[in-house]
């Protein structure tokens, strides 16, 4: 383990803990309120379940951490058969919350299998465009891993879970683009897949409730939030209420008024208006600044693997990361509707805290080969 600790990115990892350990403290900060009225127990209810969430992804990393990428590709395939099963499963027997069948309830805890998924078809694309290099040429070697995405965005789709939908989609058609494919072939594609996807949209919009649920059409008329605050507007203007609050500095760890039920499960999807309110305009840059910088060397550590599959990887977690950051706080803000995303870092969740944790893994193992094989080069000469 230290000559693997000896090549991990190190500021990418002291960033990342960081960024985990505020999301742990600002869970328990927006969750104690409602874990007391909800529950009737302990105010730390949702802190030790997000502190368990960690470990469990601690251990994960160190089992991660030792694997080749090429070994997590040789799985992905399977992986993904046992996802999209799962997923098919999860329609007849699964159990709804929030509305959409999206969750196996285990008792203990629930799974999400549509948040696996997308780790693992980071890694199934990155493995197959890598294996595939020289046959890409042709448009059914290069398109055929999209058709298997499209089936999973279907079923994800059919949960109804719409904002991992959009997500999984926009991840999959970015990363086709970052694979070493001709231009021919991408530019054609791209095109294809953009008319198909507007068809689709006005298609949708036009059958209103014959395709999407009340619920989803609210959410596309999500402009002037405060106006209809007593409507599906509530919980955008929650946002802007706390933000307000906030100012500058905040009003203090712990002395959200938002949290108090004004905001439903304040401690997931809408955290990070908890966390203006309570620690300030400029810690909530800060954050940012901080998701800024994980990006960067996420990226930079793709653009240094000597292999295409190490970019891959790196690319899609790098798109995995900034879509759910760039949806949460976008809907939050009111910019785009709210679907329902999770934040990065802050926000609570078991299936995500440890899929967040894999990406960041396979980052790091990327990181581990590009320096082995630097040591090798300069050895060699």
């Amino acid at each position: 383990m230290k000559k693997i600790f000896k090549y991990l990115d190190k500021p990418l990892l002291i960033v990342t803990i960081i960024l985990f350990l505020i999301g742990l403290v600002m869970v328990f900060s927006a969750s104690n309120v409602t874990a007391y009225m909800s529950y009737v127990v302990s105010p730390y209810y949702y802190f030790i379940r997000q502190g368990i969430f960690l470990i469990a992804g601690l251990f994960v990393f160190l089992f991660m951490i030792r694997m080749n990428t090429k070994t997590y590709g040789i799985f992905s395939w399977g992986l993904l058969l046992i996802l999209m099963a799962s997923l098919v499963v999860l329609l007849a027997i699964g159990t709804a919350k929030n509305r959409a069948v999206s969750w196996f309830d285990l008792g203990f805890f629930s799974v999400q299998p549509s948040e696996f998924v997308k780790i693992v078809t980071i890694i199934f694309l990155a493995y197959y465009y890598d294996r595939n290099k020289n046959k890409l040429k042709s448009w059914s070697k290069s398109l055929f891993p999209i058709g298997i995405c499209a089936a999973v965005a279907a079923l994800i789709f059919m949960q109804p879970d719409l904002g991992t939908t959009i997500i999984y989609t926009a991840m999959v058609g970015l990363i086709f683009l970052s694979v070493p494919i001709s231009y021919e072939i991408k530019t054609k594609t791209f095109f294809a897949v953009v008319g198909i996807i507007g068809f689709g949209l006005l298609s949708v919009l036009g059958a209103g409730k014959g395709v999407l649920l009340e619920r989803q059409m609210e959410r596309f008329d999500y402009k002037r939030p405060c106006d209809k605050i007593l409507e599906n507007g509530n919980q955008v203007c929650n946002c802007y209420i706390a933000m307000n609050n906030g100012g500058l500095t905040g009003v203090g760890l712990g002395n959200s008024t938002q949290k108090y039920l004004y905001l439903p499960e304040p401690y997931t999807d809408f955290i990070f208006a908890i966390i203006v309110e309570e620690l300030g305009v400029v810690t909530g840059v800060l954050i940012v600044l901080m998701y800024m910088f994980v990006l960067y060397r996420i990226l930079m550590i793709g653009r240094r693997s000597p292999s295409n599959m190490g970019a891959v990887l790196c690319y899609g977690v790098a798109i995995y990361i900034f879509l759910h950051i760039a949806i949460n706080l976008l809907g939050i803000m009111g910019m785009m509707p709210m679907t329902g995303v999770p934040l990065p870092f802050m926000s609570y969740g078991g299936s995500f805290t440890i899929c967040l944790i894999a990406a960041l893994t396979i980052v790091q193992r990327v990181s581990v080969e590009n320096g082995r094989a630097r040591d090798k080069e300069i050895k060699g000469k």
